[in-house]
């Protein structure tokens, strides 16, 4: 059993906006060392364990393409600390860094930067935090071996269990982008319904 609670106050959440630009900045330590969690992260092999198939000339300058979602170029790449790549398109940007943390364990930081969200202001936030946080859902998962040898991470996705934590996840973004002051609270809760409907289709606001 997943302790919904624990990983959805595991993950500290940031929303910010740059003129048209918005920023989901998320940050969770991980039980790992740091080359570990970048192996986890990086490796295709692994990468279908815990998130899903992945596919491409993965090296910088090169291209990659997560089945039955975006794709993407690899734009830059230091191994273990740090990577970045456009995410679904030109003017979306994903950084994922890691840092040592205490006790061989590992720091990271994710950065999601728009310059056109799909929603007005911070609210477009909505649209990828959610999925982020499902991801080091299956990270801490995987890292820690409490995800079976055996899981499918499209069924997990789809499991009741999971489809609660998106829940919590959507309700932890709505409060993000309400400490951001990002947007107005009629965009926010217009996305927020939106957002419910995919990750979570049976909650209500």
């Amino acid at each position: 059993m997943i302790d919904i609670l624990e990983h959805i106050n595991a993950v500290q959440r940031e929303v910010s906006r740059t003129g048209e630009t918005v920023t989901v900045l998320m940050r969770r330590s991980y039980r790992a060392e740091p080359a570990e969690v970048w192996d986890a992260l990086t490796d295709p092999e692994r990468m279908r364990r815990w998130f899903m198939p992945v596919s491409g000339d993965l090296k910088i300058g090169g291209s990659f393409q997560l089945e039955g979602n975006a794709g993407g170029e690899i734009l830059e790449c230091d191994p273990p600390k740090r990577f970045k790549v456009t995410f679904g398109g030109p003017t979306s940007l994903l950084e994922l860094r890691l840092l040592p943390g205490a006790d061989a364990s590992t720091e990271l930081e994710l950065e999601h930067s728009m310059s056109e969200a799909p929603a007005p202001g911070g609210s477009g936030a909505l649209w990828v935090g959610p999925g982020w946080d499902g991801g080091l859902l299956g990270l801490a998962l995987y890292v820690t071996g409490e995800l079976p040898a055996d899981a499918d991470p499209v069924e997990m996705a789809n499991s009741p269990e999971v489809v609660d934590y998106n829940e919590q996840s959507v309700r932890a973004w709505i409060e993000a982008i309400r400490a951001s002051g990002t947007t107005s609270e009629d965009d926010l809760l217009s996305a927020a319904k939106i957002s419910l409907s995919q990750y979570a289709p049976d909650a209500e606001l």
